[in-house]
Formats: structure tokens, C-alpha cells, sequence
């Protein structure tokens, strides 16, 4: 860097500009860590032929995984596209040459939108195929005969490509539309069968005549997968909404497989044993069944509550089965399917609501979790996020969006049906959902000729069953905003009262500095200076959509996280400035005050950057870079712990500093 000689530049200067230089480089650079809680959804499951130790797991948001000991432990491998919509349902290894890797992948937000990505060296980076591009890929299969032949099935066909994916042809005709399944006859690469919305297909040349095979079939049935028998091609399996059918004449006609129950009907995979083809494993939606004689009979070996996306066996010991499943992760079994437990270390995929580190014991975390059922709820970390047990005994497979520690050290939960507490040292969760509110009434009573008002107050019962957005506690009360109004317990949740105020009945936040009360509906804030019992509406833009949070600071200035921005009052809402000097314009996720620094700190879900305003919100800064979309962000031990959508509770390094201003701070 060259200086003019006229520009005085002094020492200090200097070295702030190097110490700003090097946090913009190297420092953000330093890797995030994620402590879990593991598990979570899988969708796809793929070894390398020649090295069943090599196991990649595919996922619904684009995240590649990696395990090299079978599927024992996991690390993250990459991200395959550019946002976090990507389904990555198929994974095939090259027979012939496994460092070449092929993905299918479909975007959820746009279902006409895919990629087939291929890797040429194990993994370790890849490429979306041109002639791929822009298909919502639902299917993809290496032919056994010729690993240069590759069939993919889209939206818009079958697609076969004959060099190892350099171009690409579509074979398929008009009436074919949405393909979900496919499948090469392993001795025959012309000879393919492809599945739909609307039943199966087959074409015996290679994509220049093909036949409807549907005799045998429910006309309505969607073909989710399909198999072709290794030893006798003759024989194709096919897995429908209807059912699992049979074919023993290469498809001409099917059989309706009896012995799995109607409502085990959605079976998402078939797979076959490598070293028994006697043996196949149909995994569906009330858990993974099995037969050991080619169909005739199915024993079911997991619980209804397993929904299998995936089946694995390790050719090289068939008694080892892995399952990718939705909310358990990988499930592996070392005993042909007669068990399973989970396999999910380095594996994690949760969606992460919030984190609460005790106050009371600071070893303690515990993390809410949505969408994973009687997998999630709760977890809780006894030694500081190195490991988790789940802790969700009570809670009956709600999702819980918030959690808080009373000064007693109970632990209070909000979830999709209610508030829940867990005594200090408790092991079940209790509800504590009980509303009472006064119904005010009067009458005249005349005496003699003296008229006297009597006022009746009479409780009116009822049971608090909506979804918990955010729980505040303090001294003097408890604050709950919910989806059906705003509740206060002045009797540490023994009760509660309360409902829709001003109009108001969603609320997504509420939090308050001693008798000031600020709460958030989806497009407003409501403001209180008496403890919640009256309320004023504040001027803040009812044109916001979608507040997601808000923080009242210890001098009652309130901050306001929504899709449009941030927003801030310091007036009691009476006037509100939009934050951006440094912050982005939209998509802010949370905006929280550390009172350990006494600074604001604000996250987004476009970018992985804390931003950090030690001014009340005028100026902001770039904080570290995590690499991960921030749901939340917390302070802990000294050091940012986050709630990402995808990938679980993450942690800074304990080398990286929080924050440039802060750094730059120091040198001064």
C-alpha cells in the first residue's frame, strides 16, 4: 500500500488499519463450531462401491456429509447451490471409478428448479452440469453395465446422458412428465424404467419407444422407487402411494404385495440386499419393513414412528443397515435389521429456536427445537455444549419456540400448544397453561330510597392451547406473547391472564424494563408503562411484515428485528428510525442487547455475520462471519453461541474476537 507523502498518517492509524485488515481476513475466516444437538432430518444415503466406509448423507437443505467409518461419525462435506433449498435425494458413485460422484437435487422453493452435480475427486468439490442446470432432479441411476450411462428423472422427462455426463439427451415423450423414480436393468443399459405422479414407465431401446406399464396397478398410484432384481432382471419391484407391487415378467404385469399394512402404503424406497437378493427393505412412512423371500411375506422392524427415506447395506456385511430418516438422522443396525440405534455423531440438522445458558449452573445449556417431534423438543448440555441428551420427557412432541430460567432454576418452555415448566433437577415437563380472567359486572341495588352499584367479579376458566412465540420473566411478573393474545402471571405461572390487546392477537415478542412493557404483533408494537395494565399503540409502520423479535434496553430504548429491517425507538415508540447504518436493509432475524458488554447485537438469515452496535443502534459493525444463516444469537462463556435454521447450536472459536469495534477498541 502506497501513501501520499502530503497525507499525515499517523502511527496509531496505522495500526488500527492493520488490526482492521487482519479481522477482515484472516481472523473471520477461522471456522465455526457445530456442538448439535445431533440428528435431525436425512434424506439420502450413498457409498463408494469399492470403499463402503466412504458414506456421503444427503439433505434437505443442500448440506453434503461425510463419514469415513461406515456411518459411525460425520463431518460436513459441502453445500451444494446457492441458497438452502436444495432436496438432495440421490447420491451415485461411479462403479468404476468412485472419486466420481453424482447428486440429483430439486429446490423446494421453486419445484421447476434442480441441478445434477458431479464431483471428480471423492468429494472434495464439485460442479452443477451444464446440460442439467435449471431440472428439479427427483431421480438418478448409474447404469451397472456402463457407469458412462446415467439416467436422471425430472419434472420435465428422462434425461440419459452417455458420456459420464458431458451432454445430455431427453428420451423421454411428451405424456412422460414428472419423473420420481428410476431404474437401469443391470444387465441391459438401454432397458429403463421410470416412475411418476401417475404410474410406470419402461423403455427396452434406450428412450425410443417406451410402454405404459400400469397392468396390475391402482390407476392413481404414484411410483415413488423402483428395483430391478440383480440376479433376475425378470423380476422389478415398485413402490406406490398404493402400495408395493411385483412384477415377474420385466413389468408387464404387477402384483400388489400383501402383508404391509394400508396405512404403511407411502413407501419412499426400495432396496435390495446386495449379497441376498431374497432380502429387500421397504422403507416408508410407519417405519422400514423386510422380506427374506423376495416378497412374499414382510416382517415390519422398526417402530411406525421411523419415516424412512433412504436404506442403505453395506456390501460387504449385509448385517449392517444404515436408514436416513426424517427427525431420527441415521439410524444403523448391526444385526440385519432386527435393531437399530442411532448414528448421528458430527450429524447434526436441527432447526434451532433458542438458547438458554443457566444462570445458575453455567455448564447447563439447553436449546428448543421445531419440526422434529418426539425426536426434539428440548435437549439440555451439562458440560457446556460438548454433549446432549434429549430432555423433552412431558412435552408430548411439541415444538418449542422459547425457553427462560426462573431464579429458582426451573426452566419454562414455550411451545406449539402451551407453556410448560421443569422443577430444578425434574426430569418431566408439566403444563402450566391455566388462564383466569375477571368477568366484570354490575347492578343497581335499591335500599329504601338509596341506590347502591354492586360490582360482581367472577373468574372465567380456561386453558391456554396456542403456540408460545416468546416467554419473559421477570421479578414482579411473567410475559408470554402467543399466537391468541398476550397472557401476565403474577404468580410465577401458577395462572395466567389475558388475551388480544388493542386488537392484537398474534404476538411474536415481548420484553420489558421493570413497569415498561413493549410487545410485538406481526406488523406493530404495543407499548406499556404500567406493568400491562393499559396499553398504547406505537407509531411504527403498520406496513411491517413479518416482526420477528424485539429487546427493550436497560434505558427502555426498544429494537425492533423484521423481514423489512431493523427499527428503533427511543422515545417510547412515539418516533422510530430504521437501523441500517451498517446493518442490512431487510431479512434481520434478531436484534438482542448484551448486557455483558452493554451492546446490541443483530443477526440475519441472508448472511452469516453478527452485527454488533455499541451506540444504541446508529452505527453498526461487521462482526465475525460464522458461515452459517443465524436464526439467534447469545453470549456465552465470553463467546457468540447462535441457533442456525439447518445445522443446529453453532460456537465461535475461542481465538476469534467478537467484534472489529471492539478490537479496535483495544488498540486505542
Amino acid at each position: 500500500m502506497s501513501l501520499n507523502p502530503s497525507q499525515a498518517i499517523s502511527r496509531k492509524s496505522l495500526i488500527l488499519l492493520a488490526v482492521a485488515l487482519f479481522l477482515s481476513t484472516a481472523s473471520w475466516a477461522a471456522q465455526w463450531t457445530v456442538l448439535g444437538p445431533d440428528g435431525g432430518d436425512a434424506r439420502s444415503l450413498g457409498h463408494d462401491p469399492k470403499n463402503p466406509d466412504h458414506v456421503l448423507l444427503g439433505t434437505s437443505t443442500g448440506s453434503l456429509f461425510e463419514s469415513g467409518d461406515g456411518g459411525h461419525s460425520w463431518a460436513r462435506l459441502a453445500h451444494l447451490g446457492d441458497g438452502d433449498d436444495y432436496v438432495l435425494d440421490h447420491i451415485a458413485f461411479d462403479p468404476q471409478d468412485p472419486k466420481i460422484i453424482y447428486v440429483a437435487a430439486w429446490s423446494v422453493a421453486n419445484q421447476q428448479a434442480g441441478d445434477v452435480f458431479r464431483s471428480h475427486n471423492g468429494g472434495k468439490s464439485w460442479e452443477a452440469i451444464p446440460g442439467m442446470h435449471g431440472k428439479s432432479v427427483r431421480a438418478l441411476a448409474i447404469a451397472a453395465s456402463d457407469s458412462r450411462t446415467i439416467v436422471a428423472g425430472a419434472i420435465d422427462g428422462v434425461f440419459r446422458s452417455q458420456d459420464g455426463g458431458k451432454s445430455w439427451v431427453k428420451i423421454s415423450q411428451a405424456a412422460q412428465g414428472e419423473i420420481e423414480s428410476l431404474a437401469v436393468d443391470p444387465k441391459d443399459a438401454n432397458v429403463i424404467y421410470a416412475g411418476t405422479w401417475h404410474l410406470a414407465w419402461k423403455t427396452a431401446d434406450g428412450g425410443a419407444n417406451w410402454e405404459h406399464i400400469k397392468q396390475g396397478m391402482i390407476e392413481d398410484s404414484d411410483v415413488f422407487s423402483l428395483i430391478v432384481d440383480s440376479d433376475n432382471p425378470s423380476v422389478v419391484f415398485a413402490s406406490a402411494c398404493s402400495g408395493i407391487y411385483k412384477s415377474e415378467n420385466a413389468g408387464e404385469l404387477f402384483k400388489k404385495i400383501q402383508g404391509i399394512p394400508f396405512t404403511a402404503r407411502r413407501t419412499r424406497v426400495l432396496k435390495q440386499d446386495p449379497v441376498n437378493p431374497q432380502i429387500v427393505y421397504a422403507g416408508t412412512t410407519e417405519g422400514l419393513w423386510r422380506t427374506a423371500d423376495l416378497g412374499k411375506t414382510w416382517k415390519q422392524v422398526t417402530g411406525p414412528e421411523v419415516v424412512v427415506n433412504d436404506v442403505m447395506v453395506d456390501p460387504r456385511n449385509s448385517s449392517r443397515v444404515l436408514l436416513a430418516t426424517d427427525r431420527g438422522g441415521v439410524l444403523a443396525s448391526d444385526n440385519a435389521a432386527q435393531t437399530f440405534s442411532p448414528s448421528n455423531h458430527g450429524y447434526t440438522h436441527r432447526y434451532v429456536t433458542s438458547i438458554l445458558a443457566s444462570k445458575i449452573d453455567p455448564n447447563t445449556i439447553l436449546v428448543g427445537v421445531v419440526n422434529d417431534r418426539e425426536w426434539g423438543g428440548v435437549f439440555a448440555s451439562r458440560d457446556g455444549g460438548k454433549s446432549w441428551a434429549q430432555k423433552s420427557s412431558g412435552l408430548s412432541g411439541k415444538d418449542v419456540f422459547t425457553l427462560e430460567e426462573t431464579s429458582k432454576g426451573d426452566f419454562v418452555a414455550g411451545t406449539s400448544h402451551g407453556i410448560y415448566l421443569l422443577a430444578a433437577n425434574g426430569n418431566q415437563w408439566q403444563p402450566i397453561n391455566a388462564i383466569v380472567n375477571e368477568k366484570v359486572s354490575s347492578r343497581v341495588v335499591k335500599k329504601g330510597t338509596r341506590k347502591t352499584t354492586v360490582v360482581t367479579k367472577t373468574p372465567i376458566k380456561s386453558v391456554l392451547d396456542a403456540r408460545v412465540n416468546e416467554i419473559e420473566i421477570t421479578p414482579r411478573r411473567w410475559l408470554a406473547a402467543t399466537t391468541i393474545g398476550l397472557f401476565i402471571s403474577t404468580n410465577d405461572g401458577k395462572s395466567w391472564s389475558g388475551g388480544p390487546v388493542l386488537g392484537k392477537k398474534e404476538f411474536s415478542s415481548v420484553q420489558a424494563q421493570g413497569e415498561f412493557i413493549a410487545a410485538a404483533s406481526t406488523t406493530n408494537v404495543l407499548l406499556s408503562s404500567d406493568g400491562g395494565t393499559t396499553w398504547q399503540p406505537s407509531s411504527l409502520a403498520s406496513y411491517l411484515s413479518s416482526i420477528r423479535n424485539l429487546t427493550v434496553t436497560p434505558e427502555a430504548q426498544v429494537i425492533v428485528a423484521s423481514h423489512d429491517g431493523a427499527f428503533g425507538s427511543s422515545d417510547s415508540g412515539a418516533t422510530w428510525k430504521h437501523l441500517s447504518n451498517g446493518l442490512p436493509d431487510k431479512n434481520i432475524s434478531s436484534v438482542t442487547y448484551d448486557s455483558s458488554r452493554k451492546r446490541l447485537l443483530a443477526t440475519s438469515t441472508e448472511t452469516g455475520v453478527v452485527f454488533v452496535s455499541e451506540n444504541g443502534g446508529q452505527k453498526w459493525h461487521r462482526g465475525p462471519d460464522s458461515g452459517y444463516p443465524l436464526r439467534h444469537i447469545s453470549v456465552v462463556h465470553g463467546r457468540f453461541m447462535a441457533a442456525t435454521p439447518f445445522d443446529g447450536v453453532i460456537v465461535q472459536p475461542e481465538s476469534e474476537p467478537q467484534s472489529a469495534a471492539a478490537e479496535a477498541g483495544m488498540a486505542n
